[in-house]
């Protein structure tokens, strides 16, 4: 498909926490990126793949912007800016009741020279959790900040607003033949996408700071004849005492884990699963290269 045809990366890029993954699923209309509570549960750049009209949008859901600490943060706030460097539209999402805060305005201050000529937009997100007036008042702020090609106020959550940005998108990627398959929704390996949302659920299940000193490999996957297909996951952990965590009292946490995954990973695949869990202790995964590049980081950025 090449004649009248658009196509682009999208970058969203914000605050932990400003709806960026939430955003992504409901514009490709399906899980793609993992949706937590917590902050910085995005890790690697997941590309979301839909089609608006004659365009193509890919979009790039990028880790949030926040101070980093650990070379697992540094790491992911080079691949945040990495991802709005490389694409052709730009998209800042803000929270409506957080409005212009201190982590916004550092976003704002290095915007220009992070993005280079990509066009970029503001979508304040949230917005049934604030009145009108105020709205108004955090658009004009905004746009006083930083002169952004346009505005938009949404609820990612709820879809208002989004079609509306959605058509926007469409309009400003570039003229050109579409870079994926009309029936690709993500450019990630389904083996991937699988350990993302084990993931999730352990970070929806436990608490503090273990969901951010694990993560999950999809070691295995085999295609019964019967069309069902046997998954097998690797849960690597830092300490001794987080596989207990992991585990739980007789092993209820991570069955738990597994049969929330696994229902989400049919969903997906629309079979079968037969998904299998394991904990592993691997004390230095925080400073193994291999499992950087697992999810799509540099290693390299995470060198102070």
């Amino acid at each position: 498909m090449t004649e009248n045809t658009r196509a682009g990366f999208v970058a969203l890029i914000g605050e932990p926490n400003a709806g960026k993954s939430t955003l992504l699923n409901r514009m490709v209309g399906a899980k793609v990126s993992i949706v937590t509570h917590k902050v910085q549960t995005t890790r690697a750049r997941i590309r979301g793949v839909m089609q608006a009209d004659q365009s193509q949008l890919v979009f790039v859901d990028t880790p949030g912007l926040f101070a980093p600490r650990r070379r697992l943060d540094r790491a992911m706030v080079a691949a945040a800016w990495s991802g709005a460097g490389d694409a052709d539209v730009v998209v800042l999402l803000i929270e409506a009741h957080r409005g212009l805060t201190p982590g916004v305005q550092a976003i704002l201050d290095v915007l220009a020279e992070r993005v280079g000529k990509a066009r970029v937009a503001l979508a304040i997100n949230k917005i049934d959790r604030v009145q009108s007036e105020t709205l108004l008042a955090l658009t004009a702020k905004m746009n006083a900040a930083y002169d952004f090609a346009e505005t938009f106020m949404i609820s990612a959550e709820r879809g208002h607003g989004c079609d509306a940005l959605r058509d926007w998108l469409a309009s400003e990627v570039p003229e050109g033949p579409w870079l994926y398959p009309d029936d690709q929704i993500a450019d990630a390996p389904l083996r991937n996408i699988a350990a993302e949302i084990t993931r999730e659920k352990l970070t929806l299940r436990l608490h503090q700071e273990l969901p951010y000193q694990l993560t999950v490999e999809t070691e295995n996957w085999e295609e019964r004849k019967d069309g069902s297909a046997k998954i097998d996951q690797l849960i690597y952990v830092i300490r001794d005492g987080h596989k207990g965590i992991v585990l739980g009292n007789k092993g209820e946490t991570i069955k738990a884990v597994g049969q929330a995954a696994r229902v989400e990973i049919e969903e997906l695949l629309g079979r079968k699963v037969h998904l299998f869990l394991q904990v592993k202790v691997r004390s230095n995964w925080l400073e193994d290269k291999e499992r950087y590049s697992e999810m799509g980081l540099d290693f390299k950025d995470g060198d102070t």
